[in-house]
């Protein structure tokens, strides 16, 4: 239900196609409080759009949306889509749960009630394999190395899921990376935190390294990852060596450039001896810088206990599918 003060501005809105609130309230003569109050509702009611971030953002009536409530699915399943679902529109809107589901379906011409179906039964397969909500990624570090200086690799949740494409976790990363955005890059610490801490009192983790970023960006997302944890234990510091051509981890294809690269330009700095550390990065390339800060680690003697590897996500065949982060 909208107010006259609602209905005025959307009729505004449709008639100029995509309007400024200063726009709004020069034309209007509404005060700045009134419409600003009343844009935020007709965005929650998913009724208009908005493009654009300050100083210039403008408002646009939202593409129609399929009604949600004709569908004859349990609450279990609204439930766990409303939990679990994320997508990032064409025009970089952030939008969530079983409506937004329905979207993404009807965008793509899918029936909604079988995909809903589906992508319960792939999120519940993949949540029963984790343990105290941890990926078990060993197995596939084992498979690459003859030597595994890691104790445990544990990842989050999945980059991306058959069918289904990138989960929450997946688009929180790739887009928080991507934009350096770092509203978005807090949602991801926040959302990440509760399950870091977690890990950290079950290893009873003392220390802890934050994998420092290989490209270059004026916001950095292991940097803003540091700060919102904020973790409360001892930090090791590992540099990365700057070299006369940067040359991402990412872009090298084979195993033994990957290797190479990492011996070559990560050094773990002096640290005082510690009983179980934790190496925290964003995604798994290879594996091979995991593995050669983990090796720096015991080469120096400060450890006593393991060595615990965890990235934010960790791909469900291999490690290379997630270098595009």
């Amino acid at each position: 239900m909208t107010t006259d003060t609602a209905d005025k501005i959307l009729a505004f809105i449709k008639a100029q196609k995509r309007v400024s609130p200063k726009e709004i309230i020069e034309h209007l003569g509404f005060s700045s409080q009134a419409v600003y109050k009343q844009l935020t509702k007709l965005l929650e009611q998913g009724i208009i759009d908005k493009v654009g971030k300050p100083p210039k953002v403008f408002y646009l009536l939202a593409d129609k949306k399929e009604d949600e409530k004709k569908y004859n699915m349990s609450d279990d399943i609204k439930d766990l889509i409303d939990k679990e679902f994320l997508d990032i529109t064409v025009n970089g809107r952030e939008v969530s749960g079983w409506g937004a589901f329905v979207d993404w379906c009807m965008k793509r011409g899918q029936n909604v009630e079988k995909s809903a179906i589906d992508y319960v039964e792939i999120i519940k397969k993949y949540n029963s394999i984790k343990k105290n909500g941890l990926l078990d990624g060993m197995a596939k570090m084992k498979n690459i190395f003859s030597v595994v200086y890691l104790d445990n690799l544990f990842y989050l949740d999945f980059y991306s899921i058959e069918r289904f494409g990138k989960t929450k976790l997946g688009k929180f990363l790739l887009y928080a990376k991507q934009s350096q955005d770092k509203k978005l890059i807090k949602r991801l610490s926040m959302e990440i935190k509760p399950k870091i801490k977690a890990l950290i009192k079950l290893f009873k983790i003392d220390a802890v390294v934050f994998v420092p970023p290989t490209v270059k960006r004026e916001v950095q997302l292991m940097k803003e990852l540091e700060k919102h944890l904020n973790l409360e234990i001892d930090i090791i510091k590992v540099v990365k060596i700057k070299t006369p051509i940067i040359i991402p981890q990412k872009t090298l294809n084979k195993l033994e450039e990957r290797i190479e690269n990492a011996k070559k330009t990560f050094v773990v700095e002096g640290a005082k001896n510690y009983k179980n550390i934790l190496i925290i990065d964003d995604a798994v390339g290879s594996g091979a810088t995991l593995n050669e800060i983990a090796f720096q680690i015991k080469e120096k003697n400060v450890i006593k206990g393991k060595i615990i590897g965890l990235a934010i996500t960790g791909s469900l065949k291999g490690f290379d599918v997630v270098s595009e982060v």
